[in-house]
């Protein structure tokens, strides 16, 4: 039986997730920024028509923004990770296998929906996930995972097939005179230096790609491109992953609101990315046997003095303990910092992860057990506690309180979703 692939995308997710709970966006150009409101990370397509391209600096913008009426919103990601949660479980209900693929995107396998018309079905989707959660989505269906991501680029640029599209509704010649029309670098997998390449070879749209020789591809490009394209010709080469692999690192890092000078205000810095690090490491069920910490200056200030360090620290025994994380970043942290530089950005690497499994005890080494135990139990409950009331209810207090470093975020919403102080309330008058 051939084998048929959805896939679901959001349109302008981060966007669309702050029109759902403010209306008086909707039409008007919007952009989401990056951390400390820097880059633009998502724009409306009304932003889009104005030429801004993704990555624009937010200061670059300021007059254009003047003059066209665009709005800033701070990147709200707890927000957009609970939105997220929401379509995943209703995308979930419209197939017994789905692969999560990312926070705004999701395949569905509709293998054997034989006496499903998937358009109508995809609309079925559409209008499901925008009743009940107010995000707006495009449906690509094809027989690889790859066809399925081009045909969800064309339901989401071509108005004419209202967000839905069956790359297998079209007949031979038709389905060639489509991918003659789209550029090779909207490939899924094909990034700007590869399409470069590529369309120096002669290869400019996807048409050129799916007649090219495989093994010409696979000597200079590699293994990926060369399944690329039999996905192109409709041979499955990608299988839906229903469970997500472990990481095999975690990395946790921010640049700061303002520059950092005092050691004191790195550890509490160090010690609050160490914590995150160390709940998705247990979220995981993993252990790290290697913490690696690491600070910068501002490379984009050369009239600063400059600094930039790393330290790898070993552990002795494996661990996702946030106590013996964070004690032994902090140990690194002190080797490498250098008083008199204004630091910009910290950051910690958990390395050389492993599935957890029990530590073996010998007999004289009950207490130790004990210890480790009871400490188990004390991490179970901080990931409880934060889980059921809200990310940082319950923190270290080496964390610090004011947090003079974090994020700025001028332009933050609410999280609507998530906390009971920011809930919306409506009032009638």
């Amino acid at each position: 039986m051939t084998q048929k692939f959805a896939l679901i995308d959001c349109n302008n997710f981060y966007v669309s997730c702050e029109r759902v709970f403010d209306p008086a966006l909707e039409g008007r150009p919007v952009v989401v920024l990056s951390n400390n409101d820097g880059c633009c990370v998502a724009r409306s397509n009304e932003v889009k028509a104005l030429g801004v391209k993704m990555g624009t600096p937010w200061f670059q913008l300021r007059e254009l923004a003047g003059r066209h009426g665009i709005i800033a919103r701070s990147s709200n990601y707890t927000l957009y990770a609970d939105m997220s949660n929401r379509v995943m479980g209703i995308l979930a209900e419209f197939s017994p296998r789905q692969e999560i693929y990312s926070i705004d995107e999701c395949f569905l396998d509709v293998t054997g929906f034989v006496n499903v018309d998937l358009t109508d079905y995809s609309q079925t989707i559409r209008t499901r996930v925008s009743r009940w959660v107010g995000l707006p989505v495009c449906v690509g269906i094809g027989t690889t995972k790859t066809l399925a991501k081009l045909a969800n680029h064309v339901a989401k640029k071509r108005p004419q097939y209202d967000g839905v599209f069956d790359y297998g509704t079209l007949a031979d010649s038709e389905q060639a005179a489509l991918l003659e029309s789209i550029d090779v670098g909207e490939v899924w997998g094909v990034g700007g230096r590869i399409a470069a390449r590529l369309q120096r070879r002669g290869i400019a749209n996807v048409l050129d790609l799916r007649k090219a020789d495989p093994k010409i591809l696979r000597r200079e490009f590699g293994v990926t491109l060369e399944r690329t394209l039999r996905e192109l010709r409709g041979e499955s080469c990608l299988e839906l992953e229903e469970v997500n692999p472990p990481k095999q690192q975690i990395i946790c890092s921010r640049s700061f609101g303002q520059p950092v000078m005092r050691l004191a205000e790195l550890r509490e810095a160090v010690t609050a990315y160490t914590a995150r690090a160390a709940g998705k490491l247990r979220a995981q069920n993993s252990v790290a046997g290697a913490v690696h910490v690491f600070v910068n200056t501002n490379l984009f200030k050369p009239n600063e003095p400059r600094y930039q360090a790393g330290l790898a620290v070993p552990l002795l025994v494996p661990t996702s303990d946030t106590l013996a994380l964070v004690n032994a970043a902090i140990g690194g942290l002190e080797q490498i910092y250098r008083p008199g530089y204004r630091y910009q950005k910290a950051g910690v690497m958990l390395l050389e992860l492993d599935s957890a499994r029990s530590r073996q005890f010998l007999l004289f080494d009950e207490p130790e057990a004990d210890a480790a135990e009871r400490r188990k139990h004390l991490m179970k409950t901080l990931d409880e506690v934060n889980r059921r009331m809200g990310k940082g209810a319950l923190r270290l207090a080496g964390e610090g309180l004011q947090q003079r470093w974090k994020v700025r975020s001028d332009y933050k919403s609410p999280c609507y979703t998530t906390r009971w102080d920011e809930l919306p309330v409506v009032s009638a008058r």
